[in-house]
């Protein structure tokens, strides 16, 4: 037990070097908020405190985030945090109600520095493989025979139905989604340290959209969903517009709707800076380099 809180002790020393030496400070943010992830499918814990002669609802975040970008909105420059997060609802060998997250954000790098700069990160931490970048479309057609980018939801279900697998879904996204699941993560497991980058624009997230695609990617490590990042939404009114939407989203699936966080919108008012971010799962990152 104590060689492997030594381990990863040393490991957290080591990501904090990184940032160290780059200027990237450490923060502190609150995990205890207000509002609630619109998310549609993440879910945020709730939380009874006691108010001022009542009982008030909080919620734990799912990510820090929310709080972050309204420290970057103010002037904060490069910024990241190690912190526990909290989900509602999670399923799956690799998923945890709790768990470690490390969140960045480099100002003035689109998503292929922030790929860079990961991978260096990776390799201050001992994982120093061959990296193979692969865009949404390029993984489809490679692993799947597929033109993910111009393909209508009514094809995607033949498809779905010609692997015997579900069609049972309610936007095309999700449907892209249990493909990419199904068909093309298997696939990722022969190749050590994988970035898929530039997603449909329908799975945009809160990433900058591009005529088909979304400027977002996630890494695999053997296989392993490790880290999801973006080229960063800059301004409240498009946020405001993602929000509504899977608020929007949420209802129809007859799942809990929140309010708008106008709280953010007003801290964003302003603009964030030029930015990209990703959010890297610890626990997984650890246990991948354990496996070497």
């Amino acid at each position: 037990m104590r060689d492997e809180l030594k381990r990863y002790n040393h490991f957290l020393a080591q990501i904090r070097q990184f940032f160290s030496q780059q200027d990237v400070v450490e923060v502190q943010t609150p995990q205890l908020l207000n509002t609630p992830t619109t998310d549609v499918y993440i879910d945020s814990i709730a939380m009874q405190v006691n108010g001022d002669f009542e009982k008030k609802s909080k919620f734990l975040h799912t990510s820090p985030e929310i709080e972050m970008k309204k420290l970057l909105a103010n002037g904060s420059g490069d910024i990241y945090q190690i912190c526990q997060v909290f989900r509602d609802n999670e399923q799956g060998s690799h998923n945890f109600n709790e768990f470690t997250m490390l969140e960045y954000y480099r100002q003035d790098f689109d998503i292929h520095q922030l790929m860079d700069d990961i991978t260096q990160l990776l390799k201050t931490l001992g994982i120093d493989s061959q990296v193979t970048k692969l865009s949404y479309a390029q993984a489809f057609f490679e692993y799947g025979d597929i033109d993910i980018l111009n393909t209508d939801f009514a094809a995607l279900k033949v498809i779905a139905r010609t692997h015997g697998l579900s069609i049972d879904f309610e936007w095309i996204e999700d449907l892209q989604i249990f493909l990419f699941t199904h068909l093309i993560e298997p696939k990722l497991k022969d190749l050590s340290l994988c970035f898929i980058y530039d997603y449909p624009a329908v799975q945009s997230a809160l990433a900058i959209v591009e005529g088909k695609v979304s400027h977002r990617f996630e890494l695999y490590i053997n296989g392993v969903e490790i880290a999801n990042g973006y080229d960063e939404l800059r301004h409240a009114n498009e946020y405001q517009v993602v929000f509504e939407q899977e608020i929007e989203k949420r209802r129809t699936l007859k799942k809990y709707t929140p309010d708008l966080n106008k709280g953010y919108l007003e801290a964003v008012q302003s603009s964030l800076p030029q930015c990209a971010g990703v959010a890297i799962g610890m626990v997984r990152l650890f246990s991948e380099i354990n496996l070497k």
